[in-house]
């Protein structure tokens, strides 16, 4: 039995006793802007404070969103994008790695550049800037995305073929070029290269033939997206609007790589060309969505835009599913970070330790919902209240109509019980749609099948759903790519792909 003992205690060791502490949240005056100045996100969980997003107080206005599929992280930048031209004339970029903006953009009367489906990007363009600076952000580029620094006599050939290729149309090195100028191409530099090998009069001819065989996989016939004429004018990309650079149909991660770093580029000079403005907000903003090979890139442009770009009104908004994806000199210096609904413990692991939340914060996070989302801001000065919070939900510029595949009919008890394993997928409608489209499926079988989920309160059991795709023609192919896509073990892959029944009973499965 405890035994109750006074004390005599006096009024100011009492008051060195914190009985009540605030809860994570910044204070309404810090949380609340002027609306003129300032983007709407949605309100705090804890106290319903209306949260609008200025960077006049933080440290820089470039943001990192990270989450899950159907987290909704392109929700979350439409609504930016949006509000952002609204409040401040903003104009915006998207390089769209897989064409989820496509379509919204083109609702919104934006411009849609389609690289691979009859827009062409000539990377030797030089948009005001000197013929050797352009080559070292040529050269810049290969060193990203090819292994040709790792041989230093074939880099020089490079290099040295595309200066003189400026030279043989008439350009001076170290001059601003004549805004209207032909310039040359790189099939004119894999052309000096080549007459310079058949001269035989080059001591290492293997040297000569490797640097031609790596350039002329950016200009093969059929794939010489960047070797022939531009048909856009890079030098007004950023003043258009509101744009998206729609990379999908080039052919692999190497091509749709180097068309966003040239983009990059072109953006990151005329930035520099138009120096500081005297006008408040953000004069354009680049979104970089799962660009993983440009956003993961100590020598991207990317890094350079976040180092310098408050001071010229641009910013820069990386997106991703995987957080050690964006670089660190990326990730760590961004004025805001959006983290939706985060799962695999080696992200939460490295989110945590690089922004420094608590376990009950972490805990928050991955069992988000759909537009959840946590909130930190790096501010200026040392302040006292919390610099991670939590939003109730992102208030987007259209409802959030959510889509959920609920796994409940594929996992086993133990499985469920473990909550191992997501017990369910969401997705925002476009999303939804977009997933399905890179599985090459007609608008037609998709509007069906975003029909027979609206008709099931759009929430479907998974069986139900691979049994719907069935019907609708899709092979158990293309299945598998979705659900992979979703990082479904190939354990579950199975059962659900096994499920020949209408029924939406689970077949025993040797796997």
């Amino acid at each position: 039995m405890s035994i109750l003992k006074l004390q005599y205690i006096m009024s100011n060791e009492i008051a060195k006793r914190p009985f009540i502490s605030r809860p994570p949240e910044p204070p309404s005056s810090v949380l609340i802007n002027d609306p003129y100045k300032a983007i709407f996100i949605g309100t705090t969980n804890i106290f319903k404070v209306p949260f609008s997003w200025t960077f006049d107080n933080l440290t820089n206005p470039h943001i990192a969103v990270v989450g899950i599929t159907g987290s909704g992280k392109s929700y979350f930048v439409k609504t930016f994008l949006i509000r952002a031209n609204y409040i401040w004339d903003t104009n915006a970029v998207i390089i769209d790695w897989a064409s989820e903006y496509k379509a919204w953009v083109k609702q919104s009367g934006g411009v849609i550049v389609s690289f691979g489906k009859g827009d062409f990007l000539n990377i030797m363009d030089l948009s005001g800037m000197r013929p050797l600076d352009r080559t070292k952000q040529i050269i810049n580029s290969f060193e990203i995305l090819t292994d040709i620094s790792q041989f230093p006599e074939q880099r020089r050939l490079t290099e040295e073929a595309i200066e003189q290729s400026y030279m043989n149309f008439g350009f001076k090195l170290a001059d601003i070029p004549p805004a209207e100028k032909e310039v040359p191409t790189l099939k004119n530099v894999i052309e000096l290269l080549q007459e310079k090998l058949q001269e035989g009069t080059y001591e290492y001819p293997a040297e000569m033939e490797n640097a031609i065989y790596r350039l002329r996989q950016f200009a093969r016939e059929g794939q010489d997206y960047f070797a022939r004429k531009s048909t856009i004018d890079l030098s007004k990309l950023a003043v258009s609007g509101l744009v998206d650079i729609d990379l999908s149909g080039l052919p692999d991660e190497q091509h749709r790589a180097l068309a966003a770093l040239v983009i990059l580029q072109i953006l990151k000079e005329k930035m520099r060309i138009e120096g500081w403005s005297a006008s408040k907000g953000l004069k354009t903003l680049v979104v970089l969505d799962e660009a993983w090979k440009v956003a993961g890139d100590e020598k991207s442009d990317a890094v350079m835009i976040v180092r310098e770009g408050r001071k010229y009104q641009f910013g820069l908004i990386v997106a991703s599913q995987n957080p050690t994806d964006i670089n660190e000199a990326i990730f760590s210096n961004v004025g805001t970070t959006f983290i939706l609904r985060t799962r695999f413990e080696k992200f939460l692991n490295y989110l945590q330790s690089s922004i420094n939340f608590s376990d009950t914060i972490r805990n928050e996070i991955s069992s988000f919902g759909v537009g959840q989302a946590a909130v930190d801001m790096a501010f200026q000065t040392s302040l006292n209240f919390p610099h991670v919070f939590t939003l109730e939900r992102i208030h987007g510029e259209e409802p959030l109509y959510i889509y959920t595949i609920n796994m409940s009919d594929v996992l086993t008890k133990a499985e469920v019980d473990s909550g191992a394993i997501s017990k369910d997928y969401q997705f925002e409608a476009e999303e939804l749609k977009n997933k399905l489209i890179e599985i090459n499926i007609g608008s037609e079988e998709i509007n069906n099948i975003i029909s027979e989920f609206d008709s099931h309160s759009r929430t479907m059991n998974m069986n139900e759903f691979a049994n719907l795709l069935k019907r609708s023609k899709i092979s158990n192919r293309d299945i598998v790519v979705f659900l992979k896509s979703l990082s479904i073990d190939d354990i579950l892959i199975t059962r659900i792909i096994s499920n020949e029944s209408e029924t939406g009973s689970v077949n025993s499965v040797e796997v």
